[in-house]
């Protein structure tokens, strides 16, 4: 029983996913493994010494820069520390803050620490690259939190800081008819927008940070061409998919953005349904797996803001869960979260998973199935707490 109860209480889970980032943190560093790392301390150097943001440093680090200048500001904490001792704090905020987020959902306990459970490989594959992607996984799900406890100011800062530091943010506007105080909230997105343009420039100046907002765009135009490849690391996605199995690196993202918005607003047009519980939490699900698979820059370590969507789709399923749904989250589990360990052979993954972008194959049918469920849901059918 004990045993038992040591799984299924929170504060265990949570200690649990902090421990492994910080073994993650330590075992990357005392590898050598912290470029990523390296790549965010400096955004903060390189404000502070108005140097671009986004040129190459072959000296600090591999790559470039992808960030926006307010996260000069949100790595400063970091930045500031010695790299071993950065490095393990990071990780451990990133852990903290994603464990905090997903608790906040309206959920029953047991369902929040499934949910834990079920990412918890997920979040140790973006960890050991030191991403940013499970602290935008929480903005996202904290942007969906606070719209619908009616905190519109602070669902209106997550958004702007997600969108102003990766532009991924910005898929909280998804959320915005849930707001019961509209106005509030798109005043409240013009104040946070002005804030965070403005803030970095505490730390360098205006002319800096304006000209790094344009270098940025040019920066980002640069990526999406070159994520668009056959080799790529990225790209990992429904439109990385098609061009990977036609071996056609040219064919265009637009085709596939556009049925996928098409499919994304079709359940928008169920006005009665927006008060219904599940249908907002399946939508949820539904913004955080699109944000993956319809970009261009989507990599392994990127699923974790999928996959918190798949996990979260799979809570929410009435009991008894259908053999077809169970089935869909367990091919989910192995060909996604499981694809990157050494648990999946490494011949499948370097001749098929890797080549073809099949991690993201799954996330794409649990998001059709999202869809589908969102446009037949009976206005009666509500989330059971059992």
């Amino acid at each position: 029983m004990k045993n038992f109860t040591f799984f299924t209480n929170k504060k265990y889970i949570s200690i649990i996913w902090i421990v492994i980032a910080i073994f993650s943190a330590i075992k990357q560093f005392s590898a050598g493994r912290l470029n990523n790392y390296l790549i965010f301390k400096n955004v903060f150097w390189h404000t502070i010494n108005k140097t671009s943001l986004y040129a190459e440093y072959p000296t600090e680090y591999l790559d470039h820069n992808h960030y926006g200048p307010v996260f000069s500001l949100f790595i400063a904490p970091f930045a500031l520390m010695p790299d071993w001792l950065g490095v393990i704090f990071w990780n451990a905020f990133n852990a903290a803050v994603l464990v905090w987020a997903i608790s906040k959902l309206p959920l029953q306990t047991q369902k929040i620490n499934l949910i834990l459970w079920l990412c918890v490989n997920e979040f140790v594959t973006a960890n050991l690259g030191f991403q940013f992607n499970p602290i935008m996984t929480s903005i996202i799900v904290l942007s969906y939190v606070f719209i619908v406890t009616e905190k519109d100011f602070w669902a209106a800062f997550c958004i702007v800081l997600g969108t102003f530091i990766k532009l991924y943010g910005v898929v909280g506007l998804a959320f915005f008819f849930f707001s019961k105080k509209k106005k509030k909230f798109i005043f409240s997105l013009a104040i946070w927008a002005v804030v965070l343009f403005v803030l970095p420039m505490l730390i360098s100046s205006p002319e800096f940070i304006v000209n790094s907002y344009q270098e940025w765009f040019e920066r980002l135009v640069v990526k999406n061409s070159a994520n668009a490849s056959l080799d790529s690391m990225q790209d990992i996605s429904f439109m990385g998919l098609f061009r990977r199995i036609l071996a056609m690196p040219n064919l265009s993202n637009t085709p596939f953005l556009l049925f996928g918005l098409v499919l994304f607003g079709l359940p928008y047009l169920r006005f009665s349904m927006y008060k219904n519980e599940k249908f907002r939490l399946l939508l949820l699900a539904s913004v955080l797996i699109f944000t993956v698979i319809f970009s261009s820059g989507s990599e392994s370590p990127t699923y974790i803001i999928a996959f918190v969507g798949v996990a979260l789709w799979f809570v929410v399923q009435t009991r008894p869960i259908s053999k077809f749904n169970l089935g869909l989250f367990i091919f989910a589990f192995i060909l996604t979260s499981l694809s990157p360990t050494d648990l999946m052979p490494k011949y499948l993954q370097n001749n098929y998973i890797e080549p073809y972008a099949l991690k993201a194959l799954p996330c794409v049918f649990v998001w059709f199935k999202i869809v589908y469920e969102m446009m037949t849901l009976k206005e009666e059918e509500t989330l059971i707490e059992a």
